[in-house]
């Protein structure tokens, strides 16, 4: 009696362990619900005319690339989110083969468009006037700010 007892425990604890093992399997890519907005979407500070004016070039062309990059992330999704996290699931889009594979392609095409967009700027943004790229630090960071207030354009 005590040895099937053993032993139906072990198969006990065997089976349990085996289907735990089984819940905590790595999830197929497909399996999990994308983010509509990925990548960088939020800048570090915003700053003042006078603080830009202060700064190297060098330094004023790293966040003219860093601020595109969070514009490239957000704005053409805004009618979706503002913020990361936000899936077609959480949404109620059905997350069809289709509709998974649309999203994927739009993120893809978003990564290829700022990674070209950032191999011209690199080559070319040098040859800027700074005060024309202080300007456009400064009306992107406007753009980002006015993000905050997307909200208030909805109707309830």
């Amino acid at each position: 009696m005590k040895a099937k007892l053993t032993l139906f425990s072990a198969l006990f604890f065997l089976v349990i362990g085996f289907g735990h093992a089984q819940n905590d399997a790595p999830k197929k890519k497909n399996d999990k619900s994308l983010s509509i907005i990925s990548g960088k979407v939020n800048i570090s500070k915003y700053h003042s005319r006078e603080q830009l004016d202060e700064m190297s070039k060098g330094d004023l062309l790293t966040l003219y690339i860093e601020r595109i990059e969070v514009i490239v992330n957000i704005l053409p999704n805004i009618a979706f989110a503002t913020k990361p996290g936000v899936t077609m699931k959480s949404l109620g889009i059905p997350e069809t083969k289709d509709n998974k594979k649309a999203l994927e392609e739009n993120i893809e095409a978003s990564d290829d468009y700022f990674k070209s967009t950032v191999e011209f700027q690199t080559k070319i943004l040098p040859y800027s006037d700074t005060n024309d790229l202080i300007a456009a630090i400064l009306f992107y960071e406007s753009t980002l700010k006015a993000l905050h207030t997307y909200n208030d354009f909805k109707e309830d």
